[in-house]
């Protein structure tokens, strides 16, 4: 039997976007994205070729505190979003939750250096069982992290038991439905240039090929609003940005609970 070399077993074992085993998934998930953490802020600029920042920033502006004054920022990373939060609403305090210790580990000194330690503070947490309380949360918002949660609709209700009726829960994701004119360029861009790019930053590129792949397969945005709703919430909205290359999910927390 021919044998494969160990980086080629790395990619493989990468590719998929969803599988039969959750479980398995989530393992892989955390393992690629601990291998990776050294890099991602710096690949994430360069192949959203700095949008990530504008498509964040635009997710803060809508953000609204009126009772707890508190933000939880689910999959957290290395803390962009949480930061961004902080700086644009200086009465509120911050909350990031992820279950990649490297990642959290770099978001902490990043919150350190943005003299933010006072306000935000970054920890370990699973987004599917939240180690939250009801209600504690005007806003909860995730960005860039849905499309690597193998069950997205626990993961939304949890967002949506942390917050308190009225709050908003935010999606923020890159998705396959750009706008007409646009989808040859953007899937060219996915297929070709993205994985390129990669390489000349990281000799182990598997992580984004898996990145490609989970864009290529999200839900639309009308099927991801579907789940919101089913997940309880209301007055869901969606919002492209750059073309449709990212989608910004809106939905609020039912005053009466289902």
């Amino acid at each position: 039997m021919e044998s494969r070399r160990p980086e080629e077993e790395k990619e493989k074992r990468y590719l998929p976007a969803s599988g039969p085993d959750p479980k398995r998934r989530g393992r892989l998930v955390k393992e690629l994205f601990a291998e990776v953490s050294p890099t991602y802020d710096r690949l994430n600029h360069l192949l959203s070729f700095r949008r990530d920042i504008a498509w964040r920033r635009k997710t803060v502006e809508m953000m609204r505190f009126p009772s707890k004054r508190a933000l939880l920022d689910v999959a957290t990373g290395t803390g962009d979003l949480a930061i961004e939060a902080a700086r644009r609403h200086p009465e509120i305090r911050v909350e990031g939750a992820d279950f990649v210790e490297a990642m959290l580990e770099l978001g902490r000194r990043k919150v350190e250096e943005a003299g933010l330690a006072a306000r935000v503070r970054l920890g370990f947490g699973d987004a599917t069982a939240l180690p939250h309380g009801d209600g504690s949360f005007d806003v909860a918002a995730i960005a860039f992290g849905m499309r690597n949660i193998p069950d997205r609709l626990a993961a939304l209700r949890e967002m949506a038991r942390v917050v308190v009726p009225g709050g908003q829960v935010m999606v923020l994701e890159f998705t396959f439905a750009p706008w007409r004119g646009f989808r040859g360029l953007y899937r060219f861009y996915l297929t070709r240039i993205l994985p390129a790019l990669a390489r000349l930053v990281v000799r182990d590129a598997s992580a984004y090929h898996y990145l490609v792949n989970t864009i290529l397969a999200y839900p639309k945005p009308e099927a991801f609003d579907a789940l919101m709703a089913e997940a309880g919430l209301s007055e869901i909205e969606h919002i492209g940005l750059t073309f449709g290359a990212v989608y910004l999910h809106i939905g609020i927390r039912q005053l009466q609970a289902r």
